[in-house]
């Protein structure tokens, strides 16, 4: 392998950018990083570019699971008799993240733990003292640790800081460059240092599911009459804000209610609209503005949320000409009331709500 094609793993995997949800339990997610490698001491080599992808799962909004691949081919130094030449070496490995703190907190640090195996291998081929390296490498055992950072960007991309030491028990490599009467002398392992940088792309997770469009009561059948001035509701008014969806963890502190609704946003707007129209066809109508979230996060988090969510369609209302003594709220009950299952992507899109609930007319 080229050392300009370690890139291609980074332009693999940053092939796109959208939104949906980071860090929601269950979905997958790509990870291409790129680093550098220091050496230990005893390799000879030079410090060199890691690059590296995996694919990962969230178990939980705490844990997630990467399956990895890097790679890293090191110059030999200078002062080396095998100055000139590369030693390849590529990893494989299963690598678990334990992250810490609430998940719309902005940076979450992690640690990390993994194991796997790694190949060495001489790039390009050389004689040394009479003893031959050319066909020289195999598969050795490797664990690595570390610990890292990472803040998402949006609810699909996430940036990843790491620094993490991997020691492999590596019979293939030399140990030193003086030679013994029965060739190189080899050795037992080396713990090498990997500082990396990258991003995580989620896609994983099932759509969510088709929901309704907005419901509302029809208006009554006959005109009323010429005296009345203002218009009766029927027995029963529905105000259905069903597709009006928020993106995981928004809005946030200070966003207003439309950059925090999930794409395609105009669908979300004109159910909110004809809720509006609702309300001041029926001006004797009082609705309270309740929000809810799914059970991702703590409860002390998700109250928080849920009541962001309700502030903003409470706004939404007033600022297009619902009186706000009509409303009630707006209020939070966090993750209280799912209205669908929470173990899948799309029973927690649903969940994530804002809800008019008719008090009197």
């Amino acid at each position: 392998m080229k050392r300009n094609t370690l890139f291609v793993l980074i332009a693999l995997g940053l092939g796109g950018v959208g939104v949906a949800n980071a860090q929601d339990a269950s979905s997958w997610y790509l990870a291409p990083r790129l680093g550098v490698v220091v050496p230990d001491s005893a390799r000879t080599t030079k410090a060199s570019v890691f690059a590296g992808i995996g694919a990962g799962v969230w178990v939980n909004p705490n844990l997630a699971v990467d399956f990895e691949y890097g790679i890293n081919n090191a110059d030999f130094k200078n002062s080396s008799p095998r100055a000139g030449h590369e030693w390849e070496s590529v990893q494989l490995d299963v690598a678990a993240r334990w992250f810490f703190g609430e998940i719309g907190s902005g940076w979450r640090p992690y640690l990390m733990g993994g194991i796997g195996a790694q190949r060495h291998k001489a790039y390009s081929g050389f004689l040394l003292d009479n003893v031959g390296y050319e066909s020289g490498g195999g598969w050795d055992p490797m664990v690595t640790a570390g610990v890292g950072m990472q803040y998402n960007m949006s609810d699909r991309l996430a940036f990843r800081g790491e620094v993490a030491a991997r020691y492999d028990r590596d019979n293939n490599s030399l140990n030193s460059d003086m030679a013994a009467a029965d060739g190189f002398r080899h050795h037992s392992g080396f713990t090498d240092g990997i500082v990396t940088v990258g991003l995580t792309y989620s896609f994983g997770g099932s759509a969510p599911a088709p929901t309704p469009k907005h419901e509302e009561a029809a208006p009554p059948a006959e005109a009323p009459p010429p005296a009345r001035e203002e218009a009766t509701p029927p027995a029963a008014v529905s105000i259905d804000l069903r597709g009006v969806e928020f993106k995981f963890d928004h809005p946030r502190v200070g966003e207003k209610l439309v950059p925090s609704l999930k794409a395609p946003t105009s669908e979300s707007v004109q159910i909110l609209d004809e809720a509006v129209d609702t309300l001041k066809r029926y001006p004797n109508v009082h609705v309270s503005v309740d929000g809810y979230t799914d059970s991702v996060g703590s409860d002390a988090y998700n109250q928080k949320l849920s009541e962001r969510r309700a502030k903003g369609v409470y706004d939404y209302l007033t600022e297009h000409g619902v009186d706000a003594s009509r409303l009630d709220g707006p209020k939070g009950f966090g993750e209280a009331s799912p209205i669908d299952t929470n173990s899948t992507s799309a029973g927690r899109q649903r969940n994530r709500r804002v809800e008019l609930k008719v008090e009197s007319q």
